[in-house]
């Protein structure tokens, strides 16, 4: 394939946009090479500026659950256009989304549209820290909920110091309010609370983390969490920007049977428009402004056009349950067939699923965490990545990300990627 075009696009945005993208991962930094510019998309496949059709497994980072252009979602949008694309006023629409958001998920009475997962996250970190009257949370090595200054947070050297910022412009002074554990290790959660125990706001996690490939929670990890909260009087987040309306129309609350005191979205509650959202019972969001003192605001929060695609998207989904049971069924057809192509090889490698998310490691360790995430062989993944393009198949271009796979992927889709994972592994250097 030929990616002329999009060499010279991404040249050119280099002069105007810091690294050339408004994304860090879409630079391709990981993987090496240029990155691809689309020009448009349709159901499973996106075409690039050079002419070139790629099968999408990351379906906009999880959004386009449905496929790219779903005819539904593109009426609703071409028919709210029409009308006016920003008011800074209520609308109608805006409790209708509400009240379908209400209606799906679990254990929520009310929610609260903004404008990405990061001021989702932000917001129910500092809802949470005016319900407790607390100052620190605790996070996880490895979960990413967004780029807020509480959140770009590395360990120190242990699970129970004090988080360092990762990012320079964050200062120490945040970074002592946030406190560092492993995903799926519960002692080191439970040690953070011996010493802080009446310093804790509240627990913010993935239920199911996306952020160094998919990796599904132990038997028992978030029901110790939500245990470990109620004897602590602090609250349970569950960040699902990412597994909200994917894992099942009430998301990973409903699938995993784990009751969040709040939760966040993003990605599908918008279909495909930048969104994010908040909710949690009467009783917690009651301190919510202008009903509460904690203080939250927006211009174009609810904005009309991500709540007509997000009502769209919502709604068709309520109505299809049967989506979730073929992602999973796509997903897991995905999964068996590589399996199967790779044990004939000498390469290392795990491959963690649930439900529609997959990621491939390459290593011998089983991967359940950040630590042995980072272990993964990043040359082999770098080969891989480019020799699947190459295939005409667009996967994450790092290996710290998850798959998400679409209801528009075909069999036939599936089968086709299966051959080229067999051409590409079989010429990875061993």
């Amino acid at each position: 394939m030929q990616y002329q075009r999009s060499s010279s696009l991404f040249e050119a945005a280099q002069k105007v946009i810091p690294g050339g993208v408004n994304s860090p991962v879409r630079a391709f930094k990981s993987v090496g090479g240029t990155p691809i510019f689309v020009d448009r998309a349709k159901g499973a496949y996106l075409y690039d500026v050079d002419g070139n059709r790629l099968i999408d497994y990351i379906s906009s980072w999880g959004p386009m659950i449905l496929g790219h252009a779903y005819e539904l979602v593109i009426e609703a949008l071409s028919q709210r256009a029409k009308k006016g694309t920003s008011f800074g006023m209520p609308t109608a629409l805006e409790t209708e989304i509400a009240e379908l958001a209400v209606a799906m998920i679990p254990n929520i009475d009310k929610i609260r549209f903004v404008n990405s997962g990061t001021e989702a996250c932000m917001s129910a970190i500092r809802l949470a820290r005016g319900v407790t009257h607390r100052e620190k949370i605790i996070k996880f090595a490895g979960c990413y909920h967004g780029h807020s200054d509480a959140f770009l947070i590395q360990a120190g050297s242990g699970a129970v110091t004090f988080g360092a910022p990762n990012s320079p412009g964050v200062t120490q002074g945040t970074a002592k309010d946030t406190l560092l554990a492993e995903y799926n290790d519960l002692d080191s959660v439970a040690t953070i609370f011996e010493q802080h125990s009446d310093q804790i706001a509240a627990i913010i996690v993935e239920p199911v983390a996306g952020n160094m490939g998919c990796i599904a929670p132990k038997k028992g990890f978030l029901e110790g969490l939500r245990q470990l909260c109620d004897s602590n009087g602090a609250l349970l987040v569950f960040d699902e920007v990412m597994t909200g309306f994917r894992l099942a129309a009430g998301g990973a609350q409903e699938r995993l049977h784990i009751k969040a005191d709040i939760a966040t979205f993003g990605k599908i509650i918008g279909g495909g428009l930048p969104v994010g959202a908040f909710a949690a019972s009467n009783e917690i969001m009651s301190y919510l402004a202008p009903e509460g003192p904690v203080y939250q605001a927006g211009t174009l929060s609810g904005n009309p056009l991500a709540m007509s695609a997000g009502f769209a998207m919502l709604q068709a989904l309520q109505k299809q349950p049967e989506i979730y049971t073929r992602l999973d069924q796509k997903t897991e057809r995905l999964h068996c067939g590589m399996e199967e192509r790779i044990t004939n090889t000498s390469l290392p490698y795990q491959i963690n699923r649930f439900g529609s998310m997959i990621s491939l490691h390459f290593t011998e360790t089983p991967v359940v965490d950040f630590q042995t995430a980072v272990n993964g062989n990043n040359d082999f993944f770098k080969a891989y990545f480019h020799g699947m393009l190459k295939e005409g198949i667009y996967l994450p271009p790092s290996a710290f990300e998850s798959y998400f796979l679409n209801d528009a992927l075909s069999n036939d889709d599936i089968d086709f990627t299966l051959d080229a994972f067999e051409r590409v592994i079989k010429n990875l250097k061993h």
